[in-house]
């Protein structure tokens, strides 16, 4: 909201959810007749968002060849789509996200060290949930705001019991996690004070049990 880019486009593409086939004209766009099923000219996410922002989440899974393509376009500034003679002039910020460490997956051979460099002008470490017990509250209140929208619920808040509760867990499944005890709590109270709050006994210790395998 404070960047100049905030009235522009912001697009955001999951990079593990499209197939290896798809990305490049996904990303990129395409002409018609490009290949065998492009019956008409798409604009890719990259154009879609020229003069904004696009967030590319989970990078990691981007194969080698299109973080060659992905350099390619962040460094000449220009973007061209499938079969197509002229390229297009970018003006964009790029977000990028994963949930494992760029710099390791530069090491262990997964990530393109050149595109790292070109990505990490600024980076920022997000803490897991256990580490900013101060934010749980508000989760917690616009997980419940949402949930109301959804069921038609009038939900007002937790009870400091249960606040206690939610503060003292581990959280290992980070934000997500807090959405769908939230979610389910909503659903199932009859007040409109969440006085019980079920967090599974076997998802804490699946939860344990990975989070101890990673120390």
């Amino acid at each position: 909201n404070a960047s100049d880019r905030k009235d522009n486009n912001f697009i955001a593409v999951d990079c593990g959810a499209i197939p290896e086939s798809l990305i490049e004209s996904e990303l990129f766009g395409h002409e018609k007749g490009a290949f065998t099923d492009a019956k008409n000219a798409k604009e890719g996410k990259f154009e879609l968002a020229n003069g904004g922002t696009i967030f590319l989440d989970e990078i990691t899974n981007l194969s080698d060849s299109n973080q060659i393509k992905l350099l390619r376009v962040i460094q000449e500034r220009k973007v061209t789509r499938l079969s197509a003679k002229k390229s297009i002039d970018l003006n964009i910020r790029i977000i990028a996200a994963t949930n494992i460490k760029l710099s390791a997956a530069v090491n262990s051979g997964k990530f393109r060290q050149d595109l790292y460099y070109r990505l990490n002008e600024f980076s920022l470490e997000l803490p897991p949930l256990r580490e900013r017990k101060d934010d749980i509250s508000l989760f917690v209140e616009h997980f419940i705001r949402d949930s109301n929208n959804e069921m038609n619920k009038n939900i007002k808040g937790v009870s400091e019991k249960m606040l206690e509760k939610l503060l003292s867990h581990s959280w290992n499944g980070n934000v997500r996690e807090l959405r769908n005890v939230i979610r389910r709590s909503v659903l199932m109270s009859k007040g409109e004070i969440i006085n019980t709050i079920d967090i599974p006994d076997e998802i804490k210790q699946v939860f344990k049990t990975a989070y101890e395998l990673n120390q």
